[in-house]
């Protein structure tokens, strides 16, 4: 059976751009490049954008004649040869917008990418390069003196650095979000689709299928999310009048996926972090709030888990986590003219009604829902106050708020000074993760019936048929929302990978212990996480880390810290207020204008992130029911994932055939019609939790929840370059594990775990396996204990003869077993027209709704099919077969298409 809706993906993707005298060209087309799209852009404007989409969908024939008449008829001398009246300018892979500032418009085009991430099939690139190019050409041309400057002011946002962009997964929403759209009533994807056809201008809209039955598959594109889009002022000229697949939205943050293995079993582990464009920028220059309720430094981080054995987002299994960091949320600010690292923090307005934070905690509520969590890490115990000042304002600001909410949707708030107490964190991480669940896509699995654990039954979130819903989130903050909150983040992380892993049916218990292959790797994605955010918005890289503060950083690490210290330092001091500059013009906070000052001319920014200091909001908010009218009738779930009228509008419904590209992710995801090497295949290429985690050594156990020694990684050992050829030996001649490590050992792994992990210690799953081995380089001695006793194996006795009660439930299971493969599959017959209903054909042989089985019928194969690849065989073993004419005209009339 098809899904019932999947995400469109986008027909543009690789696109060209074409020039003349007169008018710019951009082509186009979809990775298999069947299907083409032009825009045609005006050159001969000098200050204004003429944009014309034509709304064909062209062929790969159609369109080579189209630039042949072009080419034909933009030459200056009919016949003429010698110079082309059409050139290629440029190639792309996508399109960031259109910016202008005091002369014509520029077109900022992507012209390298790198994939990143794969989710369900949907890839996510990395901007590698980009390319801008002015549109009105010389003769019309107006110059400004102040153009070059403006230009290298926009140009200094670097598009290479961390920015990201899918062609058909929504990143400025989460995969709860994403996944929820996905499974809507059909009756109302049904109504979306007719009000579709009836505003849109494709002619290809619904490619002739009935609304009712059939193989249809419903296309869904969302709205996205602005205060995550980074390019959303960029395509404003363009977004109301080309097509939509022309529109690609970007994120700024971090994008980072890991495999781990599990026995051989690919788990991708994904983190991605959005960065709000709203109230955006560096360090000391944004702090706090602005009056619309953003806050500065907000970043909404996801981790996402699913199994890769299953790519389908009907089929597989997927669970994410997310939690927000932000700046405190009052009018505050630090003053850097005093030249000292920690300049004094000034309350900046009173704000007795909690005005700002009541829009910025209404913003929460309406897309996370409730409970919201705060954790606040500013420090408590001061000699004079600095950091408590902000503790003490956001305890009356949510001790106000909470008066008007019910009881049950109450703010949350957690002081905890980590300068202080960073010991059993994981109790808070732990708290945290019950009351707001997660998000998992499967009902819980048939083993977590049987074997219901403790916290499981604890576990919060909203239960639904078809998995679990994160209902609310943790909001975690310190001064700068870098070091001490990316520790506690990880933490929180960390425990609800625990979740999540138990939920999949990867592990036997919700827990997960430090110095684990899995662990080591989750941290090491949270460290890049935190460097690169704290790259960003302070300028170095984090200072203190997770190691830092579990009290086992390396004595190098004080050494490291304190450049980095340095670093942010001088960043803060001197280079912070460019790059303010660029984030204003990029974000379109400030437009350059005629007759008006320039941005380098204004004394501050203040009145350009307060839009209150220009004019005043004719509508007031109450003091009293400061959230938005309907959010509070959908608590605990989130608003912005509600079935209503007012969703439903940020939706784009279309009907595809169940083959259709737009809709297709299998040919999306796997290419094959192109030719693709293994070398350069992302899934071999990522972090692995087996190649780049696990001990190289003898005997190793090969599960990623084993806890092993600090010294004793993958990293470690093929650091060395004197063990290196040992470890090669040693994974030849052997494949056990070695002695557990004694409590002693294990002892380090942190004092932050010694609560409720330590409880839980040791399961069967997470212990090694203890095997003595010996190798020499002549081979001379054999291993010992080849043959292992059931104890050693296994950790308990097995008794020689199962008892009577055992042996009836094994008979039962083998004939369940039996009965069901003998299911009468006489009734079923193909009811699809198309050709690939008769190759794909599953069938459940499984009593339980939950399991994923079935049986698969081989496709049939014609004769002509069976020819032809024997003629590949023999032509790969050199027996090449003569060519007779039908072979040559065929190769021909291809040469011909092709390259002529």
């Amino acid at each position: 059976m098809p899904a019932a809706a999947a995400p469109m993906i986008s027909s543009v993707q690789k696109l060209v751009l074409y020039e003349t005298r007169a008018r710019y060209f951009l082509v186009g087309s979809n990775p298999a490049e069947t299907k083409y799209r032009v825009l045609k852009i005006d050159r001969t404007e000098p200050k204004d954008l003429v944009v014309i989409d034509d709304k064909h969908v062209y062929t790969q024939q159609e369109v080579r004649e189209l630039l042949g008449r072009l080419d034909l008829g933009n030459r200056t001398k009919i016949g003429q040869k010698g110079s082309s009246g059409l050139s290629r300018a440029v190639s792309a892979f996508g399109v960031v917008g259109f910016v202008r500032f005091l002369e014509g418009y520029y077109i900022v085009l992507i012209t390298k990418r790198r994939k990143m991430a794969d989710i369900g099939g949907h890839a996510i690139y990395k901007i590698e390069d980009t390319n801008m190019i002015y549109i009105p050409n010389d003769s019309v041309r107006v110059t400004h003196p102040d153009e070059a400057r403006y230009l290298r002011i926009f140009q200094n946002v670097d598009l290479s650095s961390n920015f990201y962009f899918s062609y058909s997964y929504d990143l400025s929403h989460s995969l709860q979000y994403n996944l929820t759209v996905l499974r809507m009533p059909l009756e109302t994807l049904k109504t979306e689709t007719t009000q579709t056809r009836q505003e849109s201008f494709d002619i290809f809209e619904d490619e002739g299928l009935s609304t009712q039955g059939g193989s249809g598959v419903f296309g869904i594109c969302s709205k996205p999310y602005e205060k995550y889009v980074w390019n959303g002022r960029l395509l404003e000229p363009v977004k109301n009048t080309v097509h939509r697949d022309w529109l690609l939205y970007i994120i700024h943050g971090f994008c980072g996926q890991s495999k781990l293995l599990i026995y051989g079993r690919p788990v991708y582990v994904t983190l991605i972090a959005r960065r709000s464009s709203k109230f955006a920028g560096t360090r000391f220059l944004k702090r706090g709030a602005n009056c619309e309720g953003d806050v500065a430094n907000e970043v909404e981080t996801e981790q996402i888990l699913y199994d890769a054995s299953v790519m389908s987002f009907s089929a597989g299994s997927y669970s994410s986590y997310v939690q927000v960091r932000g700046s405190v949320p009052l009018y505050w600010s630090q003053d850097i003219s005093t030249m000292m690292p920690k300049p004094p923090i000034t309350l900046d307005q009173a704000d007795p009604f909690a005005h700002v934070a009541a829009l910025h905690f209404d913003q929460m509520l309406q897309r996370f829902g409730s409970p919201i969590i705060i954790l606040n890490l500013v420090k408590e115990r001061e000699k004079r106050k600095h950091e408590r000042i902000l503790s003490e304002e956001l305890v009356a600001a949510v001790t106000y708020l909470n008066q008007f909410l019910p009881p049950e949707h109450a703010i949350i708030y957690i002081p905890w000074d980590m300068a202080k107490y960073t010991k059993r964190l994981n109790v808070i991480a732990e708290s945290v993760v019950k009351k707001t669940g997660f998000f998992v896509n499967r009902p819980d699995s048939y083993c977590s019936i049987l074997r219901p654990d403790e916290k499981w039954n604890e576990l919060g979130g909203c239960v639904v048929s078809t998995g679990r819903l994160q209902t609310g989130v943790l909001r975690t903050n310190c001064v700068d929302c870098l070091d001490r909150t990316n520790t506690a983040q990880f933490m929180v992380g960390k425990c609800a990978l625990a979740y999540q892993l138990y939920s999949l049916g990867l592990i036997d218990k919700p827990n997960l212990q430090f110095d684990t292959d899995a662990v080591r790797l989750f941290e090491e994605l949270y460290e890049d996480h935190g460097d690169t955010l704290s790259l960003q918005y302070g300028g170095s890289q984090l200072v203190h880390r997770v190691k830092t503060y579990r009290k086992i950083a390396p004595w190098t690490q004080h050494s490291k810290d304190i450049m980095q210290t340095l670093s942010r330092y001088y960043s803060n001091a001197f280079s912070d207020a460019d790059r303010q500059d660029s984030i204003n013009l990029f974000l379109g906070v400030f437009k350059p204008t005629e007759g008006k000052p320039h941005l380098w001319e204004l004394p501050t920014d203040f009145y350009l992130h307060h839009k209150n200091t220009l004019s005043l909001s004719q509508t007031r908010r109450s003091y009293t029911y400061w959230w938005t009218t309907g959010v509070l009738k959908h608590l605990p779930l989130p608003f912005d994932e509600v079935t209503c009228a007012e969703n439903r509008r940020k939706l784009t419904v279309k009907k595809f055939h169940k083959y259709e590209e737009e809709i297709d992710i299998h040919n999306e995801f796997f290419r094959p019609y192109e030719l693709s090497s293994f070398d350069e295949t992302f899934c071999l290429a990522m972090t692995n939790s087996t190649r780049d985690f696990m001990p190289k050594n003898v005997g190793i156990d090969p599960s990623p929840f084993t806890v092993r020694k600090p010294d004793e990684t993958g990293k470690s050992v093929l650091g060395n370059k004197s063990n290196r050829e040992e470890t090669v030996l040693q994974r030849k001649t052997a494949a056990s594990a070695p002695p557990p490590p004694s409590e002693e050992a294990v002892s380090s792994s942190s004092e932050d775990d010694s609560g409720t992990d330590k409880e839980d210690e040791g399961p069967v799953s997470q212990r090694s396996t203890p095997v003595k081995v010996t190798d020499t380089g002549d081979n001379t001695k054999i291993t010992e204990n080849v043959v292992q006793s059931t104890k050693d194996v296994y950790g308990v006795n097995l008794s020689d003869v199962p008892s009577e009660d055992d042996l009836t439930i094994y008979t039962r299971f083998v004939q369940l077993g039996q009965s069901q493969h003998k299911q009468d599959k006489s009734g079923q017959q193909f009811c699809s027209k198309h050709h690939l209903d008769r190759v794909i054909n599953l069938i459940p042989i499984s009593s339980f709704s939950q399991d994923n089985i079935y049986e698969v019928q081989p496709p049939r194969v014609d004769r002509k099919s069976i020819e032809i690849f024997h003629a590949h065989i023999q032509a790969g073993g050199g027996n090449m077969q003569p060519l007779g004419k039908d072979d040559f005209l065929m190769y021909r009339e291809y040469i011909r298409n092709r390259y002529m």
